[in-house]
C-alpha cells in the first residue's frame, strides 16, 4: 500500500466519481482500520455457530457468511464476515472489534481443539464490487494460506436461507449490491489498480440500507431494529447465546426502534450532518444519524435509529448549527415483529354464557 493511498483514504479528489467507479467494479477501495480474526481447529465451525446467530457448522471452502455475537438479553456485541478455507475460519470484523472479540473467544474454548488469533497485523482488507478491478485484485493479490483465496462475499443482497426481513419495498436498494471484501498481505503494493476512498463506500452502504455496527449499533441495538435478521440470523437453527431474545422480539413483540433512510435537505448545504445529530419531530428527540452520507444520485443522504412510534410520515428535522429538514424512507415498518400470529385468547374472568 503506497503512502500517498494511507494518507487520503477518504478520498483522492472527487468522492462522487470515485464512487461511480466503484459501483461499476471499476475500482478497490483499502480498508486498513478493518480487523482479522482467525480460528483454528477441527471443532471452529461448530464451535462458533453454538455461539452465534447464523448457521455456520456446514460452512464449506470459499462459502461466505455473516454472523452476530449477542449479549444475554439480544443486545449487539460483535458483527463477524465470515469465510472459511477448509483449515482456518476468517472472522474480518470492523477495526475496534479485532481485540475484544478475539480475546472473549480465546476465553471461550474450553476444551474444544479450537485456536484463536488476532492477524489483524498480517492482512489488510479491500473492497471491492462485482466487475473488473475485483477479478485483478482477487486473480492477482487475494492471499490463500491454504489454497483457497480468501474473498469474503456479503450476502445482504437477498435474505439467506434461516433469514427473514422486515422491509416491504418492493424492490430492496441491495438487490444489485455485489460487495466483496479481499484480504492480501499488509504491505501489498496495489498501486496498479484503480482507487476510490471510503467515503465512496460509505455513501454506497447508506443507500442499500445496509447496517454496520461500528456505526449503527449503540449499547442497546437488537438485530430487528437494522433489518439484520435478513442476512446475519437464523431463526430455527437453535440455541445460542442472546437466541431467547431473538424468538420473543420477532414472534411476539416489536423492535423498540427502527432504522430508517433519511432524505436531507441539501438546498442550504449538500454536506450531511454529522453522525450523532439528533433527529427532532415538533422539537422532541426521537433518534439519532448513525450514517450521513453524500450520494452521486440521491444527493445527501443518512441512516438514522429512530422511536418505532415515529409516524413514517412525519416531517423531521436533523439537529445541528444549521437544521436540516429531513423525509424518511421507511426501511423497517413500525409493525415489524410480532410475526407468530399467537390467537388471541379470551380474558380471564369471562365466562360464555350459552343463550337461553
Amino acid at each position: 500500500m503506497s503512502t500517498e493511498f494511507e494518507a487520503a483514504g477518504a478520498h483522492f479528489g472527487n468522492p462522487l466519481v470515485e464512487q461511480r467507479s466503484l459501483a461499476a467494479g471499476e475500482a478497490v477501495v483499502e480498508l486498513p482500520d478493518r480487523s482479522v480474526v482467525t480460528v483454528t481447529g477441527p471443532d471452529r465451525l461448530s464451535w462458533l455457530d453454538s455461539l452465534t446467530s447464523q448457521s455456520i457448522a456446514s460452512l464449506q471452502p470459499g462459502e461466505s457468511a455473516e454472523t452476530l455475537l449477542l449479549d444475554p438479553t439480544g443486545r449487539l456485541e460483535h458483527a463477524m464476515r465470515v469465510v472459511d478455507d477448509g483449515e482456518t475460519t476468517w472472522l474480518l470484523v470492523d477495526g475496534p472489534e479485532g481485540a475484544p472479540l478475539a480475546a472473549w473467544l480465546d476465553r471461550m474454548r474450553f476444551m474444544l481443539r479450537v485456536e484463536v488469533a488476532d492477524r489483524s497485523a498480517e492482512f489488510l482488507t479491500v473492497g471491492a464490487f462485482e466487475g473488473s478491478a475485483a477479478v485483478e485484485l482477487t486473480e492477482r493479490f487475494a492471499s490463500a494460506p491454504n489454497g483457497v483465496p480468501l474473498v469474503w462475499a456479503d450476502p445482504w443482497r437477498e435474505v439467506v436461507v434461516g433469514g427473514h426481513q422486515y422491509s416491504t419495498a418492493t424492490e430492496h436498494p441491495a438487490a444489485d449490491w455485489t460487495y466483496r471484501e479481499v484480504l492480501v498481505a499488509r504491505g501489498t503494493d496495489l498501486s496498479s489498480l484503480p482507487h476510490a476512498g471510503t467515503l465512496a463506500l460509505e455513501a454506497l452502504r447508506v443507500a442499500a440500507w445496509r447496517p454496520r455496527l461500528s456505526t449503527e449499533v449503540d449499547e442497546r441495538s437488537i438485530p430487528h431494529e437494522l433489518d439484520w435478521l435478513r442476512s446475519a440470523v437464523h431463526l430455527s437453527k437453535g440455541c445460542y447465546r442472546g437466541q431467547e431474545t431473538i424468538a420473543k422480539v420477532h414472534n411476539l413483540g416489536h423492535p423498540p426502534r427502527r432504522l430508517v433512510l433519511l432524505h436531507l435537505d441539501g438546498s442550504e448545504s449538500p454536506v450531511p450532518p454529522p453522525a450523532g445529530s439528533p433527529v427532532l419531530l415538533d422539537g422532541a428527540e426521537v433518534g439519532r444519524v448513525t450514517s450521513p452520507a453524500l450520494h452521486a444520485e440521491l444527493g445527501p443522504i443518512a441512516l438514522a435509529v429512530v422511536k418505532r412510534s415515529v409516524d413514517p410520515a412525519a416531517a423531521l428535522v436533523v439537529g445541528g448549527e444549521v437544521p436540516v429538514a429531513a423525509s424518511q424512507e421507511v426501511i423497517v415498518p413500525t409493525d415489524a415483529g410480532a410475526e407468530a400470529n399467537v390467537p388471541r385468547l379470551p380474558k380471564l374472568g369471562r365466562v360464555a354464557r350459552p343463550a337461553s
